[in-house]
This record gives structure tokens, sequence and C-alpha cells, in this order.
């Protein structure tokens, strides 16, 4: 019964980070805004990339850092690995509350991305 509750625990525990990972993130240190999103087809999961802006830098401007086809809760799990790797750094993280608090949203309609994942060793600069 022990081994069923720790296997349990070790499948939902990941899936309860993924629930609380929202699919939007604002990140600022000094006069600098960065900003990670999340984008998938409403509805699904997958197919998902994460997009990562530097509004102040270049406006308007976005790097598709990791995608993913087939694999849920990928582009949740990077995102958030992002953002903590930002606060690490200095940077101060949030979720935006409305559109007043978010850059001009630049996003179009995602198109689903070649079967393409990004290796986990692969780290993106994100000076």
């Amino acid at each position: 019964m022990k081994k069923i509750l720790i296997v349990l625990g070790m499948t939902l525990f990941p899936l309860a980070l993924f629930a609380q990972v929202p699919g939007k993130y604002q990140c600022s240190i000094d006069e600098l805004t960065r900003r990670i999103e999340i984008l998938h087809e409403p509805g699904v999961t997958v197919p998902c990339e994460v997009h990562y802006f530097k509004d102040t830098e270049m406006p308007g401007e976005v790097q598709v850092l990791w995608s993913a086809s087939t694999e849920e809760g990928y582009c949740e799990a990077k995102a958030a690995e992002l953002v903590q790797k930002l606060e690490d750094m200095g940077w101060t993280c949030w979720v935006p509350s409305s559109g007043a608090d978010e850059a001009a949203d630049d996003t179009g309609a995602l198109t689903p991305a070649e079967d393409i994942e990004i290796p986990e060793s692969d780290t993106p600069e994100i000076n």
C-alpha cells in the first residue's frame, strides 16, 4: 500500500505543478522587460510553443525557444524553468493580471510547428 501511495504521489505531483503554471509571464529588472508566453490551439495542450519577447530592446520580435508536438506539459515545464532561471538572475517575474500589465500582444494564431523537440541540454541565451 505504501508503494502505491509513493508511486501515485510521484505521478500526481508533476501534474499539480503544471496545473499551477499559467500561460503568460512578465519579468523585469531595472528598465528591461521580458515576456514569456505558452501558445497552443484552443482546447488542446499540444502542439505548443514557448515564445520569448524582449519588449524593451526588440519590440515586436519573438523568439520561439521550445515547441512540442506530442509531449503534454513540455511547454509549461520549459516556461516555468525559464522563469525560475530569470528569477535566480535577479529578475522579478509575475503573472499579468490584466491587459494593462502586458505589452501589446503581437502574437498571431499559432500554426502547428514541425515535429521538433529541443533536447533538454539546449538552453537558449536569455540575456
